[in-house]
């Protein structure tokens, strides 16, 4: 789908610009019917400047309609894979929707007849360099366009997405490199890996293998670890052993919106480089690439544990005996996902956990009996309970990713204090929310450790993730219709929050990647003591707010689209 001759030219204007300008002498940035939007020849001439690597995006449904067989397949429109590669496409379906216009603008493979475009970018550059970012960011700043950027679509708040915008798709740089002393001014920082902005971790745990390492990353395949994951902060497994994703980090590289292409570690740009690691994803500029520490690879052994549970009931009492044993494992490096998810039975329920150091898989075994045997005692039925021995590397790779759907979420990060004082109110309040008809309830033991440890680090990572012993995240699911979108983007915060908020010991803290798009105190909740610092630095580097993105740094002066000064 090559931009053509025939451009596209009509799409709803929601905003008020007539005059082409600068943003900071605009109201509103530039969409299709202002006075300042580029015509037909110069979106061609942007084409030519890039390599013909411009393209028309469209929502997902509507991509898989133009493809031969007239549709994707089930399989297909489920594929984060295959998702990652239509510009226009997200992982959860509803960022690609505009719920909030009369009559909603949405696209389901039912409706492919009536499609609108939704909060879909109307043109997307497909990156291969970084002339075609520089080109992109120039672009979006001499006609005040709305510009958006993505790595995959693997993104729980839509960032990835804006409605009349121009879009960046880092998707092809696809770049890794190895080598065993990355310096940084005349230092060396030991062994490392840089990383295009296209490069999912199912393809870099598999290029690390192949080279004795590993690298501090999640579990999901799409995940970018240049991309946002690591400017959020990127939790992982691997965490308690090695820290976050963000402490890890030893450079970047990447577009700003002035243009330039600029290097940020901690000696250069070294303010950029603590907002950076922490500070939130695309809000500084386009990464093109990063690099992380890497470790030599190992064997963990990986525990699986499903159960079944008739009522919240019995929930709250392996809750209350799994918050209870929640430092048991401590020792081990452990690092563990706890779900509560629907079942026909009732509930079910997951352990999964990574013993990193000191056990074998009979010690491993060992040490997670007790909880077993509390899961049982409450009235639960074991399914699967299954350790084994493997290389880290294949334990955290994943073929692809579920996706597809249409979901929401929010999230808190839990204290350990909490752990250690109040396991009963945990599992009340784990019981209260599947009592209001929770879908979900996923905990991450993902801090603690080595997370801990790392409380010395100057970066802009949330100070809570510091004393955390849990990333709390609760998902609601919804039918692709405007009704239930509203209500579900609003029961966070409404139903949910104030039953978690008995279990977070006083604070107001969450990872900004997983969690509620529309946070009403976000600079709190998402940075904390960090947000002066941060606006300052957005204030140097982006200084007209080019890049712009939902609870991101800057935002509180826009509209919910990002297209007109709030």
């Amino acid at each position: 789908m090559k931009l053509s001759t025939q451009i596209f030219t009509a799409v709803l204007c929601v905003a008020s610009q007539q005059v082409h300008g600068t943003v900071l002498g605009s109201a509103c940035r530039n969409v299709p019917g202002s006075k300042g939007y580029p015509s037909a020849i110069k979106w061609q001439a942007l084409n030519a400047t890039v390599s013909g690597r411009l393209v028309r995006a469209v929502p997902s449904a509507k991509f898989c309609s133009q493809l031969p067989a007239g549709q994707c397949s089930a399989a297909e429109f489920a594929s984060a894979k295959f998702r990652n590669t239509i510009p226009g496409a997200m992982n959860q379906v509803n960022f690609e929707q505009d719920y909030d216009l009369s009559p909603p603008s949405i696209c389901t493979q039912q409706s492919v007849a009536t499609c609108g475009q939704g909060n879909v970018p109307i043109y997307a550059i497909l990156a291969e360099n970084v002339n075609d970012i520089q080109k992109g960011v120039d672009y979006a700043r001499t006609y005040n366009l709305r510009l958006a950027i993505k790595a995959s679509g693997h993104d729980y708040l839509g960032r990835s997405n804006a409605k009349n915008s121009l879009l960046i798709h880092t998707h092809n740089l696809q770049s890794i490199s190895f080598t065993e002393n990355f310096v940084v001014n005349r230092k060396g920082k030991g062994s490392a890996v840089t990383v295009g902005s296209g490069v999912g971790l199912s393809t870099l745990y598999t290029a690390a293998s192949a080279q004795g390492k590993i690298v501090v990353g999640g579990t999901a395949a799409t995940v970018v670890a240049a991309g946002g994951y690591a400017q959020g902060g990127g939790h992982s497994a691997l965490s308690p052993t090695f820290g976050m994703a963000s402490d890890n980090a030893l450079q970047f590289k990447l577009v700003l919106a002035n243009g330039k292409y600029v290097t940020a570690n901690e000696n250069e740009n070294s303010d950029l480089f603590w907002a950076l690691r922490g500070g939130g994803a695309g809000s500084w500029g386009v990464i093109v690439e990063a690099t992380f520490r890497t470790y030599p690879t190992f064997t963990v052994v990986a525990s699986t544990i499903t159960y079944t549970a008739p009522n919240s009931a019995v929930i709250e009492s392996i809750v209350t005996a799994h918050a209870r044993r929640a430092f048991d494992w401590d020792a081990f490096g452990v690092g563990q996902y706890f779900y509560v998810l629907p079942s026909p039975a009732g509930y079910g329920g997951l352990v999964s956990s990574y013993f990193t150091k000191g056990v074998n898989t009979t010690q491993a075994a060992a040490a997670l009996l007790p909880l077993v045997d509390e899961i049982k005692a409450a009235g639960a039925t074991i399914g699967v309970n299954v350790v084994r021995s493997v290389n880290i590397n294949a334990a955290l790779t994943s073929a692809d990713d579920s996706v597809g759907a249409t979901m929401v979420m929010g999230s808190r990060l839990i204290p350990a204090s909490v752990y250690r004082d109040s396991p009963e109110a945990i599992g009340k309040a784990y019981k209260q929310l599947l009592d209001i008809g929770t879908h979900s309830i996923l905990g991450h033991f993902v801090a603690g450790g080595k997370v801990a440890e790392n409380a010395g680090i100057s970066s802009a990572l949330h100070p809570a993730w510091r004393t955390a012993k849990n990333h709390l995240i609760v998902i609601n699911h919804f039918d692709d219709v405007a009704a239930e979108a509203e209500a579900a983007e609003t029961r966070f915060k409404n139903e949910q929050l104030p039953i978690i908020n008995t279990i977070t010991g006083g604070t107001s803290a969450a990872y900004s990647n997983e969690a509620d798009a529309f946070e009403a105190d976000f600079r709190t909740t998402f940075y904390g003591p960090n947000y002066a610092r941060l606006s300052v630095i957005k204030r140097k580097y982006d200084p007209t707010d080019l890049f712009i993105v939902q609870a991101g740094v800057g935002s509180e002066r826009w509209d919910k689209d990002g297209l007109c000064r709030a």
